[in-house]
């Protein structure tokens, strides 16, 4: 039987506003208002506001409650001090990623986490496993709400309401009942504010306003694919790992324990099998999830010779090919759209790593049996703004 979609304390003022809605998560959820242009030029040129109410909220009390996160999760607790967050993946024994998520510092026996949507019950699940007696594990999910401000001007939104914005990236601070911290989805400067759920109507009234924009959930995929930023379920899963994601910056490798390290360790040392890639279109095509990577038309050092015989690459088949040619894919688009800076179209991939594929070399897309020029390029397609 299919769940009924939860609804974000603000529906009744999306609602109002004109939201166009989409399921995500289990939720129902603002998709855009004014249009995905309009409301990702306003992050990138003043201030947005994005209801992210759907996200989890999850929270460990108890002596060693920071020691036993640390234990668990793949990032380094100990680089970071009380009143810092840390951006960290939950990995199953095989490296696979459940979830990655933020984790607040609030003090040695005091975390609070903030998973995807749909993954927090399964992170709860698995952290309350494993938590020792002295350590209690809640789960959260429906007590806040999450309003992330975004773009060159939240600082003065936050200052016209009383809210502290001069704190470090990374960092947050409490101000009465808000959580404040200096993180966000977009590449620009931003925060995100975590509130008691029945405050969040005062709040983001209060915001709008102030001069924030609404926005939307795809405009925050538009933000956050011009970052590069990676989205659990499409560029980091249960079958994409932190090292194929390029990810590994986020994982503690010198520490002695944490989910995954063995299974993780062995990738890294061995090689992945394929690699995250940006890809950046030639021609007017637009990347999308799923689609088939080409090696193109680069010629065979033998060409000039007359040769023109499929060259030994020592290629992995993928099992994916051209619908139109059979030719064998080298990987797999995995988050694409047209970006609204660059006008462009641009994407993730992942790649073979067998395919000798570097950063400037063409590839193309099988686009419903057409063929799409893209370059390979190296993640973010924009200048990220964020401290």
């Amino acid at each position: 039987m299919t769940q009924p979609l939860r609804l974000p304390a603000l529906y009744p003022q999306h609602q109002d506003l004109g939201a166009k809605f989409a399921a995500f998560g289990g939720w129902e959820m603002p998709l855009e208002y004014s249009g995905v242009i309009a409301e990702h030029t306003a992050v990138r040129t003043a201030v947005g506001v994005f209801d992210v109410s759907h996200l989890g909220k999850a929270r460990l009390r108890g002596a060693g409650a920071g020691a036993f996160v640390n234990r668990c999760l793949t990032n380094d607790l100990d680089r970071i001090g009380t009143g810092q967050a840390q951006y960290t993946l939950c990995c199953a024994a095989d490296g696979g990623v459940i979830d990655d998520l933020i984790a607040y510092r609030f003090a040695d026996d005091h975390v609070f986490l903030v998973p995807n949507a749909a993954n927090t019950a399964e992170v709860v699940r698995r952290l309350a496993a494993a938590a020792p007696s002295s350590i209690t594990v809640t789960d959260e999910h429906d007590d806040f709400a999450v309003l992330a401000v975004q773009g060159p001007r939240s600082p003065e939104v936050l200052a016209a309401l009383g809210l502290p914005a001069d704190h470090a990236y990374m960092s947050f601070a409490v101000a009465g009942d808000v959580i404040v911290c200096r993180t966000g989805y977009t590449g620009e400067h931003g925060y995100e504010l975590v509130l008691p759920r029945d405050a969040a109507p005062a709040v983001w009234s209060a915001l709008l306003a102030a001069g924030a924009q609404p926005c939307g959930l795809a405009a925050r995929d538009t933000l956050r694919t011009e970052m590069g930023y990676p989205l659990h379920g499409q560029d980091l899963s249960p079958e994409i790992t932190p090292v194929q994601a390029r990810s590994g910056w986020a994982v503690g490798w010198s520490k002695p324990e944490f989910w995954g390290r063995d299974a993780l360790l062995a990738e890294k040392a061995a090689g992945p099998r394929r690699l995250l890639y940006g890809i950046e279109s030639l021609d007017r095509g637009i990347p999308r999830p799923h689609m088939a990577v080409l090696r193109g038309n680069t010629a065979s050092p033998d060409t000039a010779s007359g040769d023109t015989g499929p060259r030994d690459t020592g290629r992995r088949d993928t099992g994916r090919r051209d619908t139109a040619t059979g030719e064998p894919a080298i990987g797999t688009v995995t988050s694409g759209t047209f970006s609204p800076t660059k006008r462009v179209g641009i994407g993730l991939a992942l790649l073979d790593s067998t395919a000798g594929v570097a950063y400037d070399d063409e590839v193309e897309l099988d686009v419903r049996g057409r063929r799409s020029r893209m370059r390979v390029v190296k993640p973010p397609f924009v200048k990220p703004s964020v401290r």
